[in-house]
C-alpha cells in the first residue's frame, strides 16, 4: 500500500533538530533537493502498490533518495543507512521533517527500490531536473523570427555522442571454469532432490564430484594448457553434467518435486540446462562463439561486449549509448546484447530536439558514427557533422580546416571525460547489482548523480567567484576570476545577458 504525501516539502530552516540549531540552506545536499523533481513522478511510482492492502510502502522521495545518496558517496547498502541515521542534512534530503536517531529503513529495502524505479523513470527524473538546472542557468535561446515574422526553428548547442560499456562484477568466463560451476549446481540440486525420496529408494545416484573436480583442477591449474587437453577437459565435464541431469529427471519419476527448490535454485536449474545445450553445441561444432551465449550462472543476462579496447577487448555488461551537451550527459540506449552505435545518431539528435526544441549545430562523433546515411541525414537536416569528409584526404589541408578538425576533437573529448568520470569516481566501472532491472536502475542513477554533480560544481564556482570579490585578503578574487575565465572557456558557465 502506498499512501501519497500531499504536504508541501519542509524548509530547511524548519527542519527540527534535536539541540534547537538549524540547517543551513546553502549545504550541497539542501541545494540538490530543490532541483529534483519529488512530486512530479510520484503518481508514477505510486502505480507500484496498485492494492490498499498491507503496511504503507516507503515514501518515493525516501526510495529515490537514498539510491541517490548511496550512489554519491559511493558506498554500500548498509553505510548508506547508517549514514542517512548519522546526517540531519541526509535526513531532510529523503524528505523527513525532523532528525530521528532511529534507522529510516532496514538496508535490504534498498534492492526493492532498485526493482520498483525502473531506468526509465530515471531517465525520465534526470531530464527533468536538468531542465530545472537550466532555469536556474539559462541557456536557451530565444526563437527568432524573419522579416516575414514566421518563427523559425534556428540550430542551437553541439551534440557529443559515443558508447561505452558498464562492466558487470563477475570473473573473467571461461568454458571450462563455467562448465565446473554448472557442475556443482546439479550435484547441490541432486543432495536436495534425494532428500524428499530418501526413503522410497536405497542408494544415492553417484555424481563422481570428486573425480570430477580432480579432472578440472588438472587442468586448470595450468598456465597455458594446450588444445587437445582444453577439449579433454571440456569433454569430462559435459560428460558428468550429462550424467547429473539425467539423476535429476530419474529422482522427479521417482517422486521428488521441485517445489523443494527455492526461487534461486530453480533459476539455476534452467539457466544450467541452457549452459549444457550451449557448451555441448560449441563442443561438438568446434566453435568457439555463438548467439545469445551466457557466460554467467548467476548473471544469465550479461554478453560479451567486442569492444577493441587496449588490455580490454572483450567486456561483460551493459552497453550504454549516450549523448552529452552543455556538460550534461543523458543515457540514450542501454543493452545486454552488443549492437552498433552508428544506429543512434538519428534517435539522438532527434531526441536532442524534442528536449531542447532546436536541432544542434554541429554533432560531435567518432569515425563509428560517420556513415554515408547518417552523413546524408545529417546534410538534409543542415547540421554538420564531425570529422573528414568521405574519400581520399586532399593533397593540400587549408589551416581553417585543421583548426577546425582539432576543435572538433577537443569538443567530443567531453563525453569522453563523463564516462571517465562515471567510471573512476562513481560506479560504473563495476555494476555491483546482479539482476537485470536492478543493474539497469543502477547504471541510470550514475547518470543522474553525474549530472547532479555537475550543476552542484558549477554553483559553487559561481558562490566561489562572488565571494572573492569581498575577500581580496586571501586572494579569493584572482582564484575566482581565474576558474571563471576557464569555466567559460570550457562552456560550463553561460552568459544569460
Amino acid at each position: 500500500m502506498y499512501k501519497k504525501v500531499e504536504l508541501a516539502p519542509v524548509p530547511p530552516l524548519d527542519f527540527e533538530l534535536a539541540n534547537g540549531s538549524k540547517l543551513s540552506p546553502d549545504n550541497r545536499w539542501v541545494k540538490m533537493a530543490q532541483v529534483i523533481p519529488w512530486s512530479e513522478f510520484e503518481s508514477e511510482y505510486a502505480q507500484n502498490f496498485p492494492t490498499e492492502m498491507g503496511a504503507p510502502a516507503k515514501s518515493w522521495r525516501m526510495a529515490l533518495g537514498a539510491l541517490i545518496i548511496k550512489e554519491k558517496l559511493g558506498i554500500s547498502d548498509r553505510e548508506t543507512v547508517e549514514q542517512i541515521r548519522e546526517n540531519p542534512y541526509l535526513q531532510y534530503f529523503i524528505g523527513q521533517s525532523s532528525y530521528s536517531n532511529e534507522l529510516p529503513f532496514d538496508p535490504s529495502l534498498l534492492v526493492h527500490f532498485r526493482q520498483r524505479i525502473s531506468s526509465n523513470l530515471i531517465n525520465k527524473v534526470n531530464e527533468r531536473m536538468v531542465e530545472k538546472m537550466w532555469e536556474i542557468t539559462p541557456v536557451k535561446p530565444e526563437k527568432k523570427k524573419d522579416s516575414d515574422g514566421k518563427n523559425e526553428s534556428p540550430k542551437f548547442g553541439k551534440l557529443i555522442i559515443d558508447a561505452t560499456c558498464a562492466p558487470a562484477d563477475i570473473t573473467y568466463p571461461t568454458d571450462l571454469g563455467l562448465l565446473n560451476k554448472a557442475r556443482v549446481h546439479t550435484e547441490k540440486i541432486i543432495d536436495i532432490l534425494y532428500k524428499q525420496i530418501k526413503s522410497k529408494i536405497n542408494k544415492k545416484p553417484r555424481t563422481y564430484r570428486n573425480l570430477a573436480r580432480k579432472d578440472y583442477l588438472a587442468v586448470a591449474k595450468q598456465r597455458r594448457p594446450t588444445r587437445n587437453k582444453r577439449r579433454q577437459a571440456l569433454k569430462k565435464q559435459l560428460q558428468y553434467i550429462k550424467r547429473n541431469l539425467a539423476h535429476i529427471e530419474q529422482l522427479i519419476e521417482l517422486g521428488a518435486t521441485l517445489e523443494s527448490l527455492n526461487k534461486k535454485k530453480y533459476k539455476t536449474l534452467l539457466v544450467l540446462t541452457e549452459v549444457y545445450r550451449q557448451q555441448q553445441w560449441l563442443f561438438d561444432n568446434n566453435k568457439q562463439s555463438m548467439e545469445d551465449r551466457i557466460v554467467s550462472l548467476s548473471q544469465p543476462h550479461i554478453r560479451p561486449i567486442v569492444r577493441g579496447k587496449a588490455g580490454k577487448s572483450v567486456e561483460f555488461g551493459a552497453k550504454l549509448s549516450a549523448s552529452c551537451f552543455e556538460g550534461y550527459v543523458f543515457l540514450d540506449r542501454m543493452s545486454w546484447d552488443n549492437f552498433n552505435e552508428s544506429g543512434d545518431l538519428k534517435a539522438q539528435v532527434e531526441a536532442y530536439y524534442s528536449f531542447t526544441g532546436y536541432y544542434p549545430e554541429s554533432v560531435h562523433a567518432d569515425r563509428i558514427y560517420r556513415t554515408r546515411e547518417n552523413r546524408a541525414w545529417c546534410k538534409e537536416k543542415g547540421i554538420r557533422i564531425s570529422g573528414p569528409p568521405l574519400g581520399r584526404p586532399p593533397a593540400n589541408v587549408s589551416k581553417e580546416k585543421k583548426k577546425q578538425a582539432k576543435e572538433d576533437e577537443r569538443i567530443r573529448q567531453a563525453i569522453e571525460g563523463k564516462f571517465g568520470q562515471g567510471k573512476r569516481r562513481f560506479s560504473l566501472n563495476l555494476v555491483m547489482t546482479k539482476l537485470e532491472n536492478t543493474s539497469s536502475t543502477a547504471i541510470a542513477i550514475t547518470f543522474l548523480v553525474m549530472n547532479l554533480s555537475t550543476w552542484w560544481r558549477r554553483v559553487f564556482c559561481m558562490f566561489l567567484c562572488g565571494s572573492g570579490k569581498t575577500m581580496p585578503v586571501f586572494g579569493l578574487n584572482i582564484i575566482g576570476a581565474y576558474i571563471l575565465l576557464k569555466m567559460r572557456q570550457e562552456k560550463l558557465i553561460f552568459n544569460s545577458g
